[in-house]
């Protein structure tokens, strides 16, 4: 694989306020293994992809707590998506909009493949591609799109047929359910050789290995890595590593006041990429110089760059739309249903993440909390789906005893 070296640097200053609009970054979705050595992505499954049908022609993520246009809205340029998504109202919704590029990302599933999505959720709609809201940066006729196949790039915004071109780029809108919070500061320097995001709760290696492997070793050096005291260090899946890429920046396309090291390089993911044949070769990649996801043969060489943690929400968190607040978290005994007002006629419903339901139940009236016994049930995460006339949400929860 060939090398290619840079001579011209981004000069930018980096503000350090981010705002954080998902609530967690889900998992890639890729349940199947494609090697014997352990640390691949189906090895880990943290907060496994899980989406609830609204039946109102909208789709709630109940991981990143994000609303989605179930069936998107067709082929059209970036300005026809903007206003369109401005201009939607769906599911008794209004201030819908077009997703940034990891909101973008969270809903792809690496299991699948054109499209790499559930359609269960969210059908197939001949879509080769998707807008988000982000320009290149330094170039405003490059818009960052996800594709089909499971990645996202910048993409030439005259692609589109709308826009004299050949390829499918359509639109899927996206709202907030939980209020986006400000943070001041998108990542925290540990002092011990490590970085926390504090967008996403991932740790992250500070400096790279500067040498190079191949898929397999990528995988074994980060299984065998010590740092900071601990040894429970992975090779990130290729949503993690994207979400380190930062929009406003290239060459490299991160922020380099924490990650200084990191150069312009292809570093490995945990994902393997799923072809059209049963020829399971490659795995996915992000590269630095403007953030794009793509793949390489798993026998070529590329960089490696550590990943821990197992993000849970705080309770702090779980204040949404209606100020509902649903607590403790973790819970033991009772889960909590905090309601500010009366609400009528309230179907309760909570369901594994198999998606079995094991509780269920309708109250005409409910004034201020409502008490779930979970005494009898496993420990694991769980979601809680509320809906009345005005109200409709979902809340994870986590059971631990």
């Amino acid at each position: 694989m060939k090398k290619i070296a840079f001579l011209f640097l981004s000069s930018i200053s980096f503000a350090q306020t981010v705002t954080k609009s998902i609530a967690l970054l889900p998992d890639t979705g890729q349940t199947t293994s494609y090697t014997t050595t352990f640390g691949e992505d189906q090895d880990y499954s943290i907060n496994v992809p899980s989406f609830t049908n609204n039946g109102n022609g909208t789709i709630t993520d109940n991981v990143t707590k994000l609303i989605w246009q179930q069936t998107d809205g067709g082929e059209m340029t970036i300005e026809n998506a903007i206003t369109y998504c401005n201009s939607l109202s769906l599911g008794g919704y209004s201030g819908w909009r077009l997703p940034t590029p990891m909101e973008a990302m969270s809903i792809l599933n690496l299991q699948k493949n054109n499209p790499a999505m559930d359609i269960v959720y969210f059908p197939s709609t001949g879509a080769e591609y998707w807008w988000t809201n982000t320009f290149q940066f330094g170039d405003n006729t490059k818009v960052w799109c996800t594709n089909s196949g499971g990645g996202i790039g910048n993409k030439p915004k005259t692609e589109t047929i709308s826009a004299g071109g050949t390829k499918s780029y359509h639109v899927r809108a996206v709202r907030n359910v939980i209020t986006t919070a400000i943070l001041p500061n998108h990542f925290t320097d540990n002092g011990d050789g490590t970085i926390t995001d504090n967008v996403t709760q991932l740790v992250w290696q500070k400096v790279p290995n500067p040498n190079i492997f191949n898929w397999e070793q990528a995988i074994s050096y980060a299984e065998g890595l010590t740092l900071a005291s601990a040894t429970d260090w992975r090779l990130p899946n290729i949503k993690e590593l994207q979400s380190l890429n930062m929009d406003s920046a290239s060459n490299p396309s991160v922020n380099t006041t924490y990650f200084n090291t990191i150069g312009i390089h292809n570093y490995w993911s945990s994902t393997t990429l799923l072809p059209n044949s049963a020829n399971l070769t490659s795995a996915w990649y992000w590269n630095t110089q403007f953030g794009i996801t793509s793949h390489d043969i798993k026998t070529n060489l590329n960089y490696v760059i550590c990943v821990r943690g197992n993000p849970v929400l705080s309770s702090s968190e779980f204040i949404v739309e209606n100020n509902v607040k649903v607590y403790p978290n973790p819970a033991s005994n009772y889960v909590v249903l905090n309601f500010p007002k009366v609400i009528n006629l309230v179907q309760i419903e909570m369901i594994d993440v198999n998606g079995k339901i094991v509780f269920t139940k309708k109250e005409k009236s409910i004034s201020n909390e409502y008490k779930i016994d979970i005494k009898d049930f496993s420990d694991g995460i769980y979601f809680i789906n509320l809906s009345s006339e005005n109200l409709k949400n979902t809340y994870k929860v986590l059971i631990k005893k």
